[in-house]
């Protein structure tokens, strides 16, 4: 595979990474619901294996700490700042494939 082409699917992944992006702020909004949850684990859980898979390294941590988080509040550990991490995560997220975006 040339360059051309490995950046044409790093292009790709960074455009759906950027739909999974605005999806995990509409289900940050409602994190204690289970729907919320599971969707914003699901999500996270996506973007730290295609992260990683694609050489971002950044995207993949942390997509796994908010994973991390999500699961932990899941299982009932929660505190009153959840929802301002889970939103902080998400906001590193955009950060990190927008960088990822412009550097290709």
């Amino acid at each position: 595979m040339v360059d051309y082409e490995l950046n044409e699917l790093k292009r790709e992944f960074l455009d759906e990474a950027r739909e999974k992006v605005v999806e995990m702020e509409t289900a940050a909004e409602s994190f204690r619901e289970q729907t919320a949850i599971d969707r914003l684990a699901y999500l996270a859980h996506q973007l730290k294996g295609s992260g990683g898979s694609y050489g971002y390294q950044r995207i993949s941590t942390e997509a796994a700490e908010l994973e991390k988080l999500v699961e932990s509040i899941a299982e009932g550990t929660t505190s009153t700042d959840d929802g301002e991490r889970i939103r902080q995560y998400v906001v590193n997220l955009r950060v990190e494939i927008d960088r990822a975006a412009a550097e290709l």
